[in-house]
């Protein structure tokens, strides 16, 4: 499954979370290695939020904001062939962290490859945003700009 979107600005939020040893420590099972902490938006649209929406089911996650057709739509896509790995929630002085979902992918921009991961929170503010996960600090190493269209690739 491929994803297009376009590179936006998020809240500014991620890092505090994804800096978390509980959550690196899962993301190294996933990467391979720890991943930079914070994450590239993509904002999506079309059949690609479609396609996103159908992660997102898999998940486990309500989409209550996306149009019917579109979650309709999302339910017909077969991912068998896409593992979900999960991402635990956990508890730390009283505040809690929660879960996630990521699906390994690979991100193209200006022709260069980098591996990745879709991670799905189980908690977000968005249902046309995509979160990408990399060991790599994706903006810099590709010389990302908001408003720049890039692909994924969900292996």
């Amino acid at each position: 499954m491929r994803i297009s979107g376009i590179v936006s600005s998020g809240l500014g939020r991620a890092h505090v979370f994804m800096a978390q040893k509980h959550y690196q420590d899962q993301f190294v099972d996933v990467m391979g290695k720890s991943v930079w902490p914070g994450t590239l938006n993509l904002s999506v649209s079309g059949v690609n939020l479609v396609n996103y929406i159908s992660l997102r089911i898999k998940s486990g996650i309500d989409t209550l904001d996306a149009e019917k057709q579109d979650i309709d739509d999302a339910k017909q896509i077969s991912l068998e062939n896409i593992e979900s790995l999960r991402i635990r929630g956990f508890l730390r002085d009283g505040i809690s962290f929660g879960g996630a979902t990521a699906f390994k992918a690979n991100f193209t921009a200006n022709e260069k490859t980098v591996d990745c991961a879709v991670l799905i929170p189980d908690l977000t503010r968005h249902f046309d945003v995509v979160e990408i996960i990399s060991p790599t600090f994706l903006r810099e190493y590709l010389d990302l700009k908001d408003g720049d269209t890039v692909d994924i690739e969900l292996i």
